[in-house]
């Protein structure tokens, strides 16, 4: 053995221990780093139960957070109702014989003298077709001038030109018929088999008997919301609600706007779901167990059961109920917490109802942020053992 020999044995140990010492310094900090993204930067669907709790108004935050009782469920349960006021209600049905501005009117006229005013000679009658009714209601009639036809039937408008005439010849003889009802008229939109506008006639005076007469919903009938435009008000009502109770069954007015369309009303899921999305309520009440189990349920692996979360604006009245606060001023925030793992847990929640805009979120479990860490340090530490071999 030469003196090379002796100097490369002396200096091997000390390489490798120059090497260990280097791995272990990168295993080291690269486990830190792990360790500090792990408690605030793992990825994730959302706050956690304890960081929405420490948001309320008790702890300085905006939000009212309430946990859900029998109690809360009684007061929360207030439902926007549709239906029609008592300027619909108590509106009378349209003669189908009233004249209306806009109807054309046929008018026919005798004479009980040869050469008449108005009958040319030889002649008994004369016919006067398509006297259109003005946006006042008059109609003019020759010897007659301006006669009020608006809100009388056709006999009493007969009447009414027969005593203005009788001034001018001897007992004259008049007939009036309606040549077209123009003037009293809906229009029916939307999802109905035929859009159009329909004159009010004996069979369509009522709402029902009007969307029949457009040809029915043709949208799924639990979902169909109808709307009427009367001027400035308008009034809706659930199409099931139309039959089931009479009452919404309105009488129609001239210019009544129809409208049937799907139900509007949505809520928003988040966290720990089967799903993500903003969903249509589809009829007119749907619980929470409902809701959850219209978006795939809990996701088995992240949800936190104790973490369920209904939030929403609530009007003042209904905040004061659910808090007990009667000093509240306005609307408030209001995050309703339900715990499913409590024997009642699953009867409030089926009992709890989702309002429009609401928006259901559920939380994850802590054990997941603790597999979420345990997952990203040993996937860091296989990679800290490849780093280290190939440094080697």
């Amino acid at each position: 053995m030469n003196l090379t020999d002796l100097s490369f044995t002396s200096q091997a140990p000390k390489t490798r221990a120059r090497r260990s010492l280097a791995g272990t310094i990168c295993r080291v900090a690269l486990i830190g780093a792990v360790l500090t993204v792990s408690a605030c930067g793992l990825p994730r669907s959302g706050p956690t139960k304890k960081e929405i709790l420490s948001g309320s108004v008790e702890k300085g935050g905006r939000t009212q957070v309430i946990t859900v009782t029998d109690g809360v469920v009684r007061a929360a349960n207030f439902q926007p109702a549709y239906g029609f006021g008592a300027d619909f209600r108590n509106a009378g049905q349209v003669g189908a014989d009233v004249i209306r501005p806009g109807d054309v009117l046929g008018l026919s006229i005798w004479e009980n003298v040869d050469d008449g005013l108005l009958t040319s000679m030889g002649q008994s009658s004369t016919e006067l077709q398509r006297l259109q009714v003005d946006s006042n209601g008059y109609i003019f009639v020759p010897y007659a001038g301006r006669v009020k036809a608006s809100d009388h039937t056709p006999d009493q408008l007969r009447q009414l030109i027969t005593e203005k005439l009788a001034s001018q010849t001897p007992d004259p003889q008049v007939t009036v018929t309606r040549v077209a009802g123009d003037g009293a008229t809906v229009s029916v939109m939307g999802k109905v088999g035929g859009q159009g506008v329909f004159p009010i006639e004996r069979p369509t005076r009522t709402l029902s008997a009007m969307l029949a007469r457009a040809g029915g919903v043709s949208i799924d009938p639990e979902i169909s919301v109808v709307t009427v435009k009367r001027g400035g008000s308008s009034g809706k009502v659930w199409l099931k609600d139309l039959y089931a109770n009479s009452k919404n069954d309105i009488a129609l007015r001239p210019g009544d706007v129809i409208l049937v369309e799907e139900d509007q009303r949505n809520f928003t899921a988040l966290g720990a779901f089967g799903g993500q999305t903003k969903v249509p309520l589809g009829n007119g009440q749907v619980t929470a167990i409902e809701a959850i189990a219209m978006v795939g349920g809990l996701q088995t692996q992240l949800a936190d059961p104790t973490g369920v979360f209904i939030m929403r604006e609530e009007p003042q009245a209904v905040a004061r109920a659910v808090t007990g606060n009667a000093s509240l001023v306005g609307d408030q925030r209001v995050a309703y917490i339900l715990d499913l793992t409590k024997p009642d847990g699953m009867f409030l929640a089926r009992d709890f109802l989702i309002r429009d805009n609401d928006t259901v979120y559920v939380t994850e479990a802590p054990f997941v942020q603790w597999q979420k860490s345990l997952r990203s340090i040993t996937g860091t530490a296989a990679e800290i053992g490849t780093t280290e071999r190939a440094f080697n």
